[in-house]
């Protein structure tokens, strides 16, 4: 039988990388003090452990004090991030993986009031939309100090025993001297390709005259930037030949396009709904063109697309890095055939949007990812085997199951609905977002492997759960959609869920009300407007859906701006009251407005009008909980969680976590909890993680 294309090894230089797969630099933002410490280390050694052959830590380490990071970077430019580099890199190197870290300045892609308040520096003075600084034009004494910068760095990573560095140019310091869009200055390193790549080469030169020959120097650049006058794809091919030819660099890392603005970043890092692996052949253009070791990586979530990548030579060495975040297991199970049990890469973009808003990076499900210092990977077998019973095959509930399994416990599910997934199979009833069912589909396999008894249509009632004897109780029973508003006219609405699920078709002229900001609005948006509906949608917060994070943003907002749907921030539902010619009245207020003026006595308020044949709402969702009270007088618990414990990572007392408790205990039966949205609505990582923590103990 031939050997799988992904597991055969590859010589960089010097280096044998065991194996084609690799995570490319990427910052979790995980540092303490900008140092990769404990949980860092964890979160690199658990893929290494694995089989990896190719770990890249630090996305965008941080060369100089005036390149403050933007969402908690390696600090590359302090001496004390060598001890802490070199436990990580040791580490790795027990199992066989090698180490490199990605070294950039951020240039203009910064702000200036971050850590010592330094303006942002640029080869023009042209701001980043995204990261809105104006910056300064580089002088010639900055070009001096920052290439000193560059070697100071380089040498820290040498000393700490890493294996090579790549340096980082799309977007940031490099390609802004690169770009003619971003490069205003005169010659030596303005006007022509190669006096803007001059910036660069002298970076290069600087590094080797500290590192070697020998110490192993890539870069990861844009061959096209796909912006009306930048780097075009011509230009790209240039650049990789003088890099190549400069003697000074081991391997290529090419992306496509740019990242100054959130739709764009969105396209270098596609997420779920868009095409996977866009930008391979284009990679394998510049590899084929220039014979050299080519690495690429860019939604390329599937071990079949991997796979194709090497064995048609498009590339050297294919990047996974947030399918390694999703398992980080996937070498060990390539190895022993078990490719089938690999948790898939849904593509939610939860781990790169929470770190561009200042959060450290988490996987939609798998919640331990990050949290590798209390959080298992593999589940302990449980010492005693317990009944545990769980209501609703949501995404809580069956994670709780897949867990409980896992542990060795007897399960039963017990769901309502003729199939699982709750509010996740809602969420792939749209064609962009159907990638999220892998969430669902993947727990339901794991649950069937185990032996998990699975239960359809049934609407469990308190003694369907007591006839069962169980040891354990899980409410996983989610929530409903909450429609009642404030004032006059909640029987006239109809809910985004409404919509979402085809129970009721899109009016013509719809008024779409989000006062939650979740994907139940934009998801429901996007239906109304595809069915040819007029449609304003309005909120009363200061932008349109806070809770969905920028990079998922953008392809709703391509979506909904090319059906020319109208957004109104800013702007609250009052109340609904239908007309004499049947149509409805929407009456509309705002925040802003002093009581009187809200009460209808001023010139604004709720005398504001919108006339429609349909309002849907969005207010979010409200706990399904009816059941668990009807449960609690009959456990030991009362179904109190000691928190303490829970955070700790240790089991939960029986008999509840305080003394009154103990008569509760002496009549109850089983232990009882609820998860998930049964508790508050939050997330599907928040569900995830609310069954992990509680189950890896039970």
């Amino acid at each position: 039988m031939a050997q799988d294309p992904l597991l055969t090894p590859f010589t960089l230089k010097h280096l044998t990388l065991k194996n084609r797969l690799m995570m490319t630099s990427h910052e979790p933002a995980y540092p303490e003090d900008g140092m990769p410490k404990a949980r860092y280390r964890a979160y690199h050694e658990e893929r290494a452990r694995a089989g990896i052959a190719l770990t890249m830590t630090a996305g965008s380490a941080s060369v100089a004090k005036d390149s403050p990071p933007v969402f908690n970077n390696i600090l590359a430019y302090r001496d004390e991030v060598v001890p802490w580099l070199s436990e990580l890199t040791d580490a790795c190197h027990e199992h066989g993986t090698a180490v490199m870290i990605q070294l950039t300045h951020l240039g203009r892609r910064t702000r200036w009031d971050k850590a010592d308040w330094l303006p942002a520096v640029s080869a023009s003075h042209r701001r980043e939309a995204a990261h809105r600084a104006f910056p300064k034009r580089v002088e010639d004494w900055d070009i001096a100090r920052l290439i000193q910068d560059y070697a100071d760095a380089a040498e820290r990573m040498q000393a700490a025993g890493l294996d090579g560095i790549e340096l980082q140019a799309y977007g940031h310091l490099m390609d802004q001297f690169w770009s003619p869009l971003t490069n205003t200055l005169d010659s030596p390193y303005g006007g022509s390709l190669e006096n803007r790549l001059r910036f660069t080469m002298e970076v290069l030169s600087a590094i080797r005259a500290r590192v070697g020959s020998e110490f192993i120097v890539g870069v990861r650049y844009t061959g096209d930037e796909c912006l009306s006058g930048g780097l075009d794809a011509s230009d790209g091919l240039e650049v990789s030949r003088l890099l190549r030819d400069s003697g000074q660099v081991d391997f290529l890392n090419v992306v496509r396009g740019h990242i100054d603005t959130d739709a764009g970043l969105t396209d270098v890092i596609p997420i779920q709904g868009m095409a996977s692996a866009p930008h391979l052949d284009f990679a394998g253009q510049i590899r084929e063109a220039m014979d050299f070791p080519t690495f690429h990586g860019a939604k390329i979530q599937d071990i079949a697309t991997a796979r194709h990548a090497i064995a048609t030579g498009k590339v050297d060495m294919v990047g996974m890095t947030r399918a390694h975040m999703a398992d980080p297991h996937i070498v060990r199970k390539l190895m022993a055939g078990q490719e089938e049990t690999i948790r898939p890469c849904v593509g939610a973009n939860y781990c790169l949007d929470r770190i561009y808003q200042g959060g450290s990076a988490y996987c939609i499900h798998n919640a331990a990812t990050g949290r590798e210092l209390e959080q298992p990977h593999d589940i302990t077998p449980a010492e005693v085997t317990r009944k545990v019973v769980i209501i609703g095959a949501g995404p809580a509930g069956l994670e709780a199951a897949r867990v409980a399994g896992e542990r060795g416990h007897q399960v039963v599910v017990l769901e309502a609905a003729d199939q699982p997934g709750g509010q996740i199979r809602l969420t792939a009833q749209s064609e962009r977002r159907r990638e999220m069912i892998g969430i669902i589909d993947w727990r339901i396999s794991r649950c069937e492997a185990l032996g998990v008894e699975m239960r359809y249509n049934v609407f469990a009632e308190a003694e369907d759960v007591l006839a069962e004897q169980p040891d354990v109780v899980i409410v996983a029973t989610g929530g409903y959609p909450e429609e009642d508003m404030p004032q006059v006219g909640s029987e006239l609405v109809v809910s985004s869920w409404d919509i979402l699920s085809g129970h009721v078709t899109p009016g013509r002229n719809v008024l779409l009300f989000d006062d939650a900001g979740d994907h139940a609005a934009l998801q429901a948006a996007e239906m109304i407007a595809n069915s040819g509906a007029r449609l304003e949608m309005m909120t009363p917060d200061r932008t349109f859906a806070p809770e969905i994070m920028a990079m998922n943003l953008v392809p709703y907002m391509r979506s909904l701006q090319r059906l020319a749907v109208t957004f109104t921030p800013t702007y609250r539902l009052g109340s609904v009251t239908r007309s004499e010619d049947g149509q409805l009245i929407a009456h509309i207020g705002s925040d802003y407005l002093d009581d009187a003026v809200a009460q209808g006595k001023g010139t604004g308020a709720y005398a504001d009008q919108r006339l429609v044949d349909q309002v849907v709402v969005n207010y979010g969702a409200r706990p399904m909980e009816d059941l668990y009270f009807e449960l609690k007088p009959h456990s030991r618990n009362g179904g109190a969680v000691d928190y303490d414990a829970l955070i700790a990572g240790l089991a939960q007392p029986v008999d509840g976590p305080s003394p009154e408790h103990t008569q509760r205990a002496a009549e109850g039966s089983f232990q009882l909890y609820r998860i998930g949205d049964a508790v508050a609505t939050r997330n599907t990582h928040a569900a995830i993680h609310d069954a992990l923590r509680l189950m890896k103990v039970v």
